[in-house]
């Protein structure tokens, strides 16, 4: 049953509440947040988050948000419904093309903007020694630990390690985090979260302030939510070796018939299903999509 609030994981309500001009506040505010002092946001503009590749051989990057600030710093913000094979890899490569993209014809001196990449994440990471870090700061550094290389990072927020109660939250980025982890079953708004910013939030993530049209895409978005946890939390249970199980394949099948059925790009359902365009073509022969 549907409650009062959206599930800011699904594509829809994460880019409801981060990705669209009239919550551009939220965005900067969280990203702030995240940030050190000296890569704060005053403003900042979204860009396209689909990323073509340079050359054919190359793959092509679909981001949840890509952002620059003024001084042309770039942000990418992606929300990670649930394990992927190689998220690491996936993150590295993601982060290849605002650093790319930056690259000016003819004399130039190779000077980079800063790139972020910042993950949050509804899930936790394989490796046992990463299990206890609900945050995780990544940048260049060498040998002895000292910074290398200042220009990339990325920040990754595993969410169910998160476990702070409203009793316990201390500090601005906690209210954000808690605000996330809870939204979707919050029937009212928590005295600790009663704040300018936090109410922006909460009235744009108000289901009964959708419009049909919007409130008919959050219910596709949320469906979509629920399959791909479905699949793709199962496929990476403890000690599974060996591919996915028939009855796991078909309901991939059916979100990737869904998705088809809505017109979403091929590269969209090959990151949610990670089935290869093959597949995904023979389904839409075989289904008349």
């Amino acid at each position: 049953m549907t409650g009062k609030y959206l599930n800011p994981y699904t594509d829809f309500g994460f880019k409801k509440l981060f990705g669209e001009e009239g919550s551009k506040e939220l965005l900067l505010d969280f990203l702030n947040q995240l940030l050190p002092p000296h890569h704060q946001i005053a403003e900042l503009s979204f860009k396209n988050p689909e990323k073509m590749p340079g050359t054919a051989k190359e793959g092509k990057a679909i981001f949840d948000i890509y952002c620059q600030n003024a001084q042309g710093e770039r942000f990418i913000v992606e929300m990670q419904k649930a394990k992927v094979k190689f998220f690491k890899d996936r993150s590295l490569f993601y982060s290849t093309f605002p650093i790319k993209e930056q690259a000016k014809k003819g004399s130039w001196d190779f000077k980079l903007m800063p790139v972020y990449l910042i993950a949050i994440l509804d899930f936790v990471y394989d490796e046992k020694e990463e299990a206890s870090k609900f945050r995780r700061d990544v940048c260049l550094k060498d040998q002895d630990g000292d910074l290398f290389y200042d220009k990339l990072h990325f920040k990754f927020l595993q969410m169910p390690l998160f476990t702070k109660q409203e009793h316990e939250l201390d500090s601005h980025v906690d209210k954000w985090l808690y605000f996330l982890k809870n939204l979707e079953n919050f029937d009212h708004i928590p005295a600790i979260l009663n704040e300018p910013i936090f109410q922006k939030g909460f009235g744009i993530a108000e289901l009964a302030h959708l419009k049909p049209k919007q409130f008919d895409d959050y219910q596709k978005s949320l469906l979509e939510y629920w399959e791909v946890k479905n699949v793709m939390d199962t496929s990476f249970e403890e000690g599974k070796t060996e591919g996915l199980l028939e009855g796991e394949i078909k309901t991939k099948e059916s979100l990737a018939k869904i998705m088809l059925a809505d017109g979403e790009p091929i590269d969209k359902i090959i990151k949610y299903t990670q089935f290869s365009t093959e597949h995904i073509e023979a389904l839409k022969v075989a289904n008349n999509l």
